[in-house]
């Protein structure tokens, strides 16, 4: 079966979707994110989707799912490289998207991923951990 890359970025994990999800491929993605962030310990989950043209209701549940399980494990997720006309489309669909982070750019997203890691090692040293 078809796999999607996810790549080890410092503290983040880096998954470039450049394929046509479907409903196997999704569910394999969310199983192996999971995995990884556990293994690696990763504070941060950096989803590239400048390559998508079109995002439905679907690719905008997966995104919440991927989002919501990475926070459980305590990674944040960051969506990066949305174009104007998805975003407008995901308004439109009613999808806000909650758990979601969003930056233009994989810098930038890397930026936010760096604060939060910052941020819980702070609260780490404060609890003793």
């Amino acid at each position: 079966m078809e796999r999607i890359p996810i790549l080890k970025l410092g503290d983040a994990l880096l998954v470039t979707i450049q394929v046509d999800m479907h409903d196997q491929l999704a569910s394999a993605l969310e199983e192996d994110l999971t995995a990884r962030i556990v293994a690696v310990r990763a504070r941060g989950v950096l989803i590239d989707i400048s390559a998508m043209e079109i995002v439905d209701s679907f690719i905008g549940r997966m995104l919440d799912n991927i989002a919501a399980v990475s926070r459980i494990l305590d990674a944040d997720t960051v969506v990066v490289g949305m174009r104007p006309a998805v975003a407008i489309t995901l308004v439109e669909l009613g999808l806000s998207l909650n758990g979601v982070k969003t930056a233009l750019d994989v810098e930038r997203g890397m930026a936010m991923i760096r604060r939060h890691a910052y941020l819980a090692s702070d609260d780490d040293d404060q609890d003793g951990g």
